[in-house]
């Protein structure tokens, strides 16, 4: 699921946290500098590439290798 579309200056709203679009925009994968998807009802950034969803915490992304999460082929939908 792509991230949610807003305009150029609205945030985009992560559960509990404002999140500008723009910051979203920029992050990367840490490992594959690959681009990210917010799945707002995981509260995770996921690269497809990395096969990584990186955790959401209080708004913030926690953009770590360590602390993301493997995603399956089944949450990839394969």
């Amino acid at each position: 699921m792509p991230p949610k579309p807003c305009n150029n200056n609205r945030p985009i709203y992560f559960p509990r946290s404002p999140m500008d679009k723009r910051l979203l925009d920029i992050l990367v994968c840490p490992v594959t500098q690959a681009p990210l998807e917010w799945h707002a009802d995981l509260r995770e950034l996921w690269c497809r590439a990395s096969r990584l969803a990186y955790p959401v915490r209080d708004g913030i992304p926690v953009m770590l290798e360590e602390e993301a999460r493997e995603l399956t082929d089944q949450d990839l939908g394969k």
